[in-house]
């Protein structure tokens, strides 16, 4: 198959529509980021990056907390709300219903059927982004979302951001298990 080079791009899917949440001058904010992903599982951990412009981050770097909050479909206008508009000229706080667990600055949003609340342990300026990796201190799952008392993709029914297209979509079919389908194949 023919190659077709695109010199060096942000092309990485699925990539997650994810809310980040930080405590920002007393009040929860809310912004949209698409570069997100597990970053380790012991601890576990995980990364997001934040332009430095992000009102967001003033929360992330003062309290040293985060929250990670995966929103369903159903949540599309408001996620891309909080992308569009910046907290420093509106304020996010009465958005969602919002909570907290362990870290009291580290905003969760009830409506999302999964929350990673975070403690920051490294934060890496990448130039245009920083980079911050969270650890994850308590996981919060929809009960609605669980099949027999595992988390269940198809009902969490989480966002994806396309890059090149600037849309959002669901995931897709289930394509085959894990460790099992590659056993199919055989090249040794």
């Amino acid at each position: 198959m023919k190659k077709v080079k695109l010199g060096p791009q942000t092309l990485l899917y699925p990539m997650p529509a994810v809310l980040v949440g930080a405590q920002v001058k007393g009040k929860p904010n809310f912004m949209t980021a698409a570069w997100c992903g597990i970053a380790a599982s012991t601890p576990p951990a995980v990364s997001v990056a934040v332009r430095p412009v992000r009102y967001t981050l003033d929360g992330m770097t003062a309290n040293n907390t985060f929250s990670i909050n995966v929103p369903s479909a159903d949540l599309v206008e408001k996620v891309d709300y909080c992308g569009i508009y910046s907290g420093h000229k509106v304020d996010k706080s009465q958005i969602f219903q919002v909570g907290y667990g362990k870290l009291k600055t580290a905003p969760l949003i009830q409506e999302c059927p999964i929350n990673l609340e975070c403690k920051v342990i490294h934060a890496l300026d990448l130039s245009s982004h920083i980079l911050f990796v969270g650890e994850i201190v308590e996981t919060y799952v929809n009960a609605d979302c669980l099949t027999e008392d595992k988390v269940d993709p198809a009902k969490v029914d989480p966002l994806i951001y396309s890059t090149v297209a600037r849309e959002y979509q669901r995931l897709g079919k289930v394509v085959g298990r894990a460790w099992e389908i590659g056993k199919k194949t055989d090249v040794r």
